[in-house]
């Protein structure tokens, strides 16, 4: 029984926190709290809130012509300055009304009383609007501003990365593996780019997904707002406020809540770069496991419990294993936000919740990759024999040579020679070259074939 008290009395901190991105990993995706905690998200709520009635009072309401612009400024230092105690007031406030939109309401009027002056306008506060307008545009503004601030630094700065190594070892010729088994050879420079030109084509198609909200009322028909004002243009005023005063677009038909379609080609599009940065980072574990690349030793790090000698590619292994469950976690977003049962069902609401999770787990993978990448060292002995021992990969440049020559059956010739189990040197090749029955200038054009310059563009 002590130890079950223990347990229930356990304080948060990095050591008892039960997700690794809030414990272990605490320092690696600390970043993403300003956009996807709970604090957060009660701060986003404000933000909206205070915008929405700034935007009823420049309208102006005729109720609202009394709020003058000089006001505006000390309103929206109620979340410019937020603090942690506002949002624990806020949640002590949900204690009591079970509803934590309503309390964000009832925080925002407990401000006015503070502001003086503004008593007879707070029914203002979320006039006409449901508790989706205020999530369905907290959401998406958070997820911009986390994409821009925090996410795109980080996989430029991994392509960044990646161009580096591209530009640094371009004329370093390596044998292509295709099948596992040798192929034409290739520069690694060039590999390394292809995962680069990868990302940067998705990252584009990620950057032009909309970030939309959804903004119209209870059942997004503005139904509040057209019977105390039918005069005027909602859908104007909607769309105004969510581009002007948030930066989004908004959704012009919708439930209640979002139709999170455009949100889910977000997920999409993040699941498809992390697609990509699996792929690189299990190549670049080969390359290391195939000795292309050693890796720099920090003093008092430990590879192996059991083997001294061991350098392990730790962060590629930890890059990888966060990407998936990163990737498990956007398919459930991008598959479940779309549906909603009738005009609106709860299931939406706890999802939500987690968005930030896939976004802490790609974090911590592209942090890692790039540790990862800086500890490389360029073994270019180890990639120079392993082209040096592999002359059968010459084979296609000869043959294609011998069909522009209209040489008799030049694939078949070379199979001959070369799919055999016999060892194929450049000795051998050489004989075969001299064989052929060719003018003595494509032999020499032959000769000059070795699988070091036999790389391509």
């Amino acid at each position: 029984m002590q130890s079950d008290n223990y347990h229930y009395t356990m304080k948060l901190d990095l050591l008892t926190a039960i997700s690794p991105i809030d414990g272990r990993y605490r320092g690696k995706a600390e970043a993403l709290a300003a956009y996807f905690s709970e604090f957060a998200l009660i701060k986003y709520r404000v933000q909206v809130e205070i915008e929405y009635f700034i935007t009823l009072c420049e309208l102006p309401l005729p109720q609202l012509k009394g709020v003058g612009e000089d006001v505006f400024e000390s309103l929206r230092s109620i979340y410019r300055n937020f603090s942690e105690a506002d949002a624990q007031r806020i949640k002590d406030i949900e204690s009591v009304t079970n509803h934590d939109v309503k309390a964000v309401e009832y925080f925002i009027k407990e401000e006015f009383d503070k502001l003086g002056g503004l008593e007879e306008y707070k029914e203002f506060i979320h006039f006409g609007l449901t508790s989706q307008d205020i999530n369905n545009t907290s959401i998406p503004l958070s997820i911009k501003e986390a994409l821009n601030n925090v996410y795109y630094p980080l996989i430029e700065e991994l392509i960044a990365q990646l161009k580096q190594y591209a530009t640094d070892w371009a004329n370093v010729s390596m044998l292509a593996k295709t099948h596992g088994q040798p192929a034409s050879p290739t520069r690694l420079g060039k590999e390394i780019m292809v995962f680069a030109y990868r990302l940067e084509r998705q990252l584009a198609i990620l950057k032009a997904c909309p970030v939309t909200a959804k903004f119209g009322g209870a059942t997004g028909n503005y139904n509040a707002h057209h019977v105390a004002y039918p005069s005027y243009d909602w859908k104007a005023f909607g769309n105004r406020f969510v581009s002007e005063k948030l930066g989004l677009e908004r959704e012009e038909y919708t439930t209640q809540i979002s139709n999170y379609d455009n949100l889910s080609a977000v997920f999409d599009a993040m699941k498809r770069i992390n697609v990509i940065m699996i792929d690189m980072n299990r190549d670049f574990w080969l390359y290391i496991s195939m000795e292309y690349f050693k890796q720099k030793i920090k003093a008092g790090e430990v590879g192996s419990s059991a083997m001294p000698h061991k350098v392990n590619p730790i962060d590629f292994e930890n890059a990888e294993g966060n990407l998936g469950i990163a990737n498990s976690i956007l398919n459930h977003l991008a598959e479940k936000l779309p549906v909603s049962r009738l005009q609106r069902d709860l299931t939406d609401s706890t999802v939500l919740r987690n968005i930030g999770v896939p976004f802490g787990h790609v974090v911590i993978a592209i942090q890692s990759s790039l540790k990862g990448l800086r500890k490389l060292i360029l073994n270019e002995t180890a990639i120079y024999n392993d082209l040096d021992n592999c002359w059968s990969v010459v084979a296609e440049a000869i043959q294609t040579i011998l069909r522009r020559e209209a040489y008799p059956n030049p694939y078949e010739a070379l199979k001959a020679l070369t799919r055999t189990n016999q060892a194929i040197t450049e000795s051998s090749i050489k004989d075969f070259i001299e064989e052929l029955n060719v003018s003595e200038d494509v032999k020499k054009e032959l000769r000059c074939i070795t699988p070091h310059s036999y790389t391509g563009i």
